[in-house]
């Protein structure tokens, strides 16, 4: 799956010279944690909440609310924002940006193409159309688990299975074991109660047990 897929198109971006109470009036009405800072179309830093959060107080601490407020109008974002900007490509795959933005400790990858910023990717990007989809999130039904299920061949016997008793199968995952390492496969089945498929799974030898979901 590649970036593109994932990422937020329609970026709220704002100019360098934008006040921080500017900043976090915009970030507050578009319910966003951050925001990318471009001049004359180019890219050039970040402004998080936490940063605008941080940036106040620690050069205010000493002025009375009015004073805050006012002096918050006359700092711009040019002087907190981060420099050191994330980007990758529209064609990068999602796992490549998620690895090399756990490396990096941060929670977006802004997309840029040509220049230009054609889309944001952050972490409810990847929960909302990732991970919410392979665990059936908001989906009714139920979830067993298969311990010791990785090959294909005994995945399918599986499958078949659960067709013939007339389940469906919503989603499907398989991890490794916390202990032995060995996939375990995970079925989200639209039926609520499984217990007819966990016993024919049981009689074919299978090590099954209904999961919480």
């Amino acid at each position: 799956m590649l970036i593109r897929e994932v990422m937020t198109t329609n970026v709220v971006t704002i100019p360098s010279d934008t006040s921080l109470a500017e900043a976090r009036r915009i970030m507050e009405f578009h319910k966003l944690r951050r925001l990318p800072v471009v001049d004359r179309g180019k890219l050039v830093g970040i402004v998080s909440r936490d940063t605008l959060e941080k940036a106040g107080p620690s050069k205010l601490t000493t002025f009375s609310i009015h004073e805050i407020t006012h002096l918050l109008t006359k700092i711009t974002v040019k002087e907190v924002m981060s420099k050191d900007i994330f980007t990758v490509p529209p064609d990068a795959t999602v796992e490549e940006v998620v690895s090399m933005a756990q490396k990096r400790r941060v929670g977006s990858a802004l997309v840029v193409e040509d220049g230009l910023l054609v889309g944001i990717a952050t972490t409810n990007d990847f929960f909302y159309k990732i991970v919410n989809p392979i665990l059936g999130i908001g989906k009714t039904g139920s979830r067993i688990s298969i311990h010791r299920c990785g090959k294909a061949a005994e995945v399918a016997k599986v499958l078949n299975t659960v067709n013939r008793l007339g389940a469906e199968t919503v989603t499907m995952f398989a991890l490794p074991h916390p202990e032995t390492g060995v996939p375990d496969l995970n079925l989200h089945l639209n039926v609520e109660d499984p217990s007819a498929v966990i016993e024919a799974l049981k009689k074919e030898g299978h090590d099954v047990h209904l999961t919480p979901r």
